[in-house]
């Protein structure tokens, strides 16, 4: 099941980049995401996918408020944090957690460290108490 689910994934990649439904074109992306190397690390759980696919539903009403927020309510601040990856994650899962944090439009992923955290780069209205004195 999980391999269903990477080859989906490939192949919404694909079409997203590619942004053509033609009878060609899904077949070379067929043909690419069945021929890109598979990880043999620990297989996903299908919750875990389930969580993350919820996780996107989510963000979406979350990235129009986020907009509309930031266009009536300026925010003049940014800062750099460090999330912790959630454990045990597969590359698939991965790239579905650094595309729910750059989703939102007042969060991007500025780098993966391979020692399992995002850098994030967020903007805010206010600074923070902490920094102000």
């Amino acid at each position: 099941m999980i391999g269903y689910l990477n080859l989906i994934l490939r192949l919404t990649i694909w079409f997203l980049l590619t942004s053509d439904l033609s009878l060609a074109n899904i077949i070379i992306g067929v043909a690419i995401a069945l021929l890109l190397p598979r990880s043999y690390t620990s297989p996903s759980a299908i919750r875990d996918w389930l969580r993350a696919l919820w996780e996107i539903i989510v963000a979406i009403p979350q990235a129009y408020f986020e907009a509309l927020e930031i266009i009536f309510r300026p925010h003049n601040y940014e800062d750099i944090t460090l999330e912790r990856v959630k454990p045990q994650r597969t590359p698939g899962l991965i790239f579905l957690d650094i595309f729910l944090i750059t989703f939102t439009p007042k969060t991007i992923v500025l780098k993966y460290h391979e020692e399992g955290w995002y850098e994030v780069h967020r903007v805010r209205r206010r600074q923070k108490r902490d920094s102000q004195q």
